[in-house]
């Protein structure tokens, strides 16, 4: 019996003809069972789509296509093997993705990351919790996972090549997305388990955050120009500002105000950090940032002939630095700080915006000017560097003690 054919599926080369969009494209392959194809930027997905026999349509994610990357069943299949799977899918479970089946870790998982992309989140986020959740684990239903199950596992994590910080950040995602399930399927009820069983670790960000003195600060940068002119002047953006490098890889050339050159600025990008619902709209605001003058003519120097909606910081090769900017830099820094004398595995360019946020603190900027400054909050500053706030706050009240002479019975201090 002749196979259902499409010319514009059935090889790599004429999918990557489609237009991208977020509808797929359908191809029939028996009465109430179609074959998707979703055409992205990268890979494309199929999904198989049917009915449970009352007339409710059904859609299941199947696996990544074949346009990027050789088959590797079950995760990424030719055109031919996904009209076996999506037909063996459907008629052997009516009920493979409808509101009626509970949702499994792995789905969880897949729509947290259309969560995130929808509001201009990290999708990459979803990555790290995927790569170490095991296949029983990822095919667990939500409703079903138990507190002890789930620390089981992230105690496990504990000890290996992770460090405590990067498992907590891991345990947050994972966190967020069973909690969109339970948002989607209001029949999981397990929140106390997932609580219990995903805390996070304590004191994890403790030992990352590392403050380096001025002058290693300096000369880090330094270090940086003589490596690559490039790197050099984000990494000067970097110590100067405190800012996030993914911020600054966002600044855009018309972000450098250089109308008054004693005060020169810049309009950095926010973060998507924080609880925010509409990340994309917050990372489009912009906060003045001071800079120095000889920074500024730096930047106004690099930036000279390019249109004010080009990236401000750019690479060697002319590219920006990207949504992931660590991939774009981390061999480098790493050969960097230890050429300098410093720790690679502890030291990276989050140090300058550690040293920034004490520098400012030690120098008696108020907390709040600070966290401004920064774009995080007061209470985040408190409670990563509680020790320096505390220097902070002696420094202040100590000059408004009360000083005066002490008299001791009828002796008076002579002059």
């Amino acid at each position: 019996m002749p196979k259902p054919r499409s010319s514009a599926l059935e090889s790599a080369t004429s999918r990557r003809k489609l237009a991208i969009r977020k509808k797929p494209y359908w191809l029939k392959l028996s009465p109430g069972i179609a074959l998707g194809f979703r055409r992205n930027e990268g890979p494309g997905t199929w999904t198989v789509r049917s009915t449970d026999g009352h007339g409710r349509l059904w859609e299941k994610r199947l696996a990544l296509a074949d346009d990027l990357e050789a088959a590797a069943p079950p995760h990424v299949l030719t055109f031919w093997d996904a009209q076996k799977v999506a037909l063996a899918l459907a008629r052997k479970q009516p009920h493979a993705s409808d509101e009626g089946r509970p949702l499994t870790v792995a789905e969880a998982l897949d729509h947290y990351a259309e969560d995130l992309k929808a509001r201009g989140g990290a999708v990459s986020n979803v990555g790290m919790p995927r790569k170490h959740l095991s296949s029983m684990l990822l095919s667990r239903p939500v409703m079903m996972l138990g507190a002890a199950e789930l620390k089981l596992w992230r105690d496990n994590l504990i000890g290996g090549r992770l460090q405590p910080a990067s498992i907590n950040r891991m345990l947050k995602s994972l966190r967020a997305a069973l909690s969109l399930a339970a948002r989607l399927d209001p029949r999981i009820q397990n929140a106390e388990a997932r609580r219990i069983g995903l805390q996070a670790l304590p004191d994890a960000d403790r030992d990352r955050n590392v403050i380096l003195p001025d002058d290693q600060v300096s000369e880090l940068v330094a270090a940086a120009y003589a490596h690559d002119r490039a790197l050099g002047l984000y990494v000067d953006t970097l110590a100067v500002t405190g800012a996030r490098p993914s911020q600054a890889a966002r600044l855009t050339v018309a972000d450098l105000i250089t109308a008054s050159a004693k005060a020169p600025r810049l309009m950095m990008p926010k973060s998507g950090k924080g609880r925010s619902p509409n990340r994309a709209a917050r990372k489009i605001e912009r906060t003045p940032v001071a800079i120095t003058p000889a920074l500024a003519a730096l930047l106004k120097q690099a930036s000279k002939g390019r249109d004010g909606g080009e990236p401000l910081l750019l690479q060697a090769d002319g590219r920006s630095w990207g949504e992931r900017p660590s991939e774009n830099y981390r061999d480098a820094v790493r050969e960097i700080v230890a050429s300098i004398g410093l720790n690679a595995e502890t030291v990276t360019l989050y140090a300058t915006r550690h040293s920034s946020i004490v520098r400012q603190l030690l120098a008696g900027v108020p907390i709040r000017v600070c966290a401004v400054a920064h774009d995080t909050s007061v209470s985040a500053i408190e409670k990563h560097y509680s020790r320096f706030v505390a220097h902070h706050a002696d420094e202040i009240t100590r000059a408004a003690l009360l000083h005066h002479e002490p008299r001791v019975g009828n002796v008076v201090a002579l002059r």
